[in-house]
């Protein structure tokens, strides 16, 4: 019984080939990954800040202070209104997607609108 013989030497490194050659493609689709969080993340606040403006305007308050103070330090928030439709206050925000790749900075803008009924209690 013959055995073939041993080619371990021509095949060592091989697998550590194989696995550069993929890394690119590991790298590519984590960033994805991560900058897809980082729009979701960019949209929740845009919400929360339109809603924390209107919240405040129906009560007579800063509605642009607090809709730019209820974003995240590393994020901010422009806010427009409020605009007053009978009972109820609308304030639109808009927040900037950062981006995790250097060199791209425009990844758009989130955009969010909240309506609250305005209370009508005199203070």
């Amino acid at each position: 019984m013959r055995h073939a013989p041993a080619r371990r030497g021509r095949d060592r490194g091989q697998a550590a080939l194989e696995y550069l050659g993929f890394l690119p493609l590991l790298l590519l689709v984590a960033l994805a990954a991560v900058q897809l969080g980082l729009i979701a993340y960019a949209a929740q606040q845009a919400g929360t800040a339109a809603r924390a403006g209107a919240r405040s305007a129906s009560l007579a308050g800063d509605a642009q202070g607090d809709c730019a103070r209820a974003v995240s330090g590393r994020l901010n928030a422009r806010c427009g209104g409020p605009v007053f439709l009978g009972d109820e206050v609308q304030v639109t925000s808009t927040v900037d997607i950062p981006s995790v790749i250097p060199g791209i900075a425009d990844f758009g803008q989130a955009h969010k609108t909240a309506t609250m009924p305005v209370d009508h209690r005199s203070p």
